[in-house]
């Protein structure tokens, strides 16, 4: 797919990529909010992701092409021996609940403890409430996701894959994040003589930013 705003751009020619997983119990509509962000499509028909699959979308951040690999996988606990090979390489995630469904808030800890115990420490994450549209089957409320979300150093957004509210948004943020914490690299690498990435390098987040404060939006 072509770059935002950017047709001119071959799919291949990109200046940044940027490994995205998804992660959350099953049923929350991870997939839903994959192939609405790449495809701009939505399935009420959607079955359980088996195994693992991932799609790639271009936007353009400070003029420069960022490729997204996002990756989906299926929430079930049966799934759970691709646990490494998923994370490896991530620098950013999309931790999914449903609004709806109380329990899958409950869960969204120790996925984030899985998280962080197979990608690097400043991986860029946001805590992602999906099925913003059922407002009359709310079962978790905007502030205790927010509240959350702020004491582990997440991004926080409401989204709806099924009217669109909030995907591209969310997804485009954590890309933005990731880009500044590379572009930031860059430059004091630079200042310190060393070599810059390449052009088109897949770039693997290493340095520290956990003092950055992370929570910089919210839902609308």
């Amino acid at each position: 797919m072509a770059a935002n705003g950017g047709g001119y751009r071959a799919e291949d020619d990109y200046d940044y990529l940027f490994k995205v997983v998804l992660i959350g119990d099953s049923g929350v509509g991870k997939s839903n909010l994959l192939s609405r962000f790449t495809k701009n499509e939505f399935s009420l028909e959607s079955k359980s992701t088996i195994g693992v699959e991932f799609a790639t979308r271009s936007l353009q951040v400070d003029g420069k092409v960022i490729k997204a690999q996002i990756w989906d996988t299926a929430g079930q606990e049966r799934y759970r021996a691709i646990t490494s090979a998923y994370y490896r390489g991530a620098v950013g995630a999309l931790l999914v609940y449903d609004v709806t469904r109380r329990a899958t808030f409950d869960n969204v800890g120790r996925w984030l403890r899985e998280l962080r115990d197979h990608t690097d420490q400043s991986i860029v994450v946001m805590l992602v409430g999906n099925k913003s549209d059922l407002r009359h089957l709310v079962a978790v409320s905007t502030d205790d996701a927010k509240e959350f979300a702020e004491a582990e150093s997440m991004y926080f957004m409401e989204t709806s894959a099924l009217d669109a509210t909030n995907v591209d948004s969310s997804f485009s943020e954590v890309l933005t994040q990731i880009y500044q914490i590379v572009s930031k690299k860059t430059v004091e690498a630079s200042e310190e003589g060393a070599a810059a990435p390449g052009k088109g390098e897949k770039i693997n987040v290493k340095d520290d930013v956990s003092a950055m404060k992370r929570v910089g939006c919210c839902s609308n």
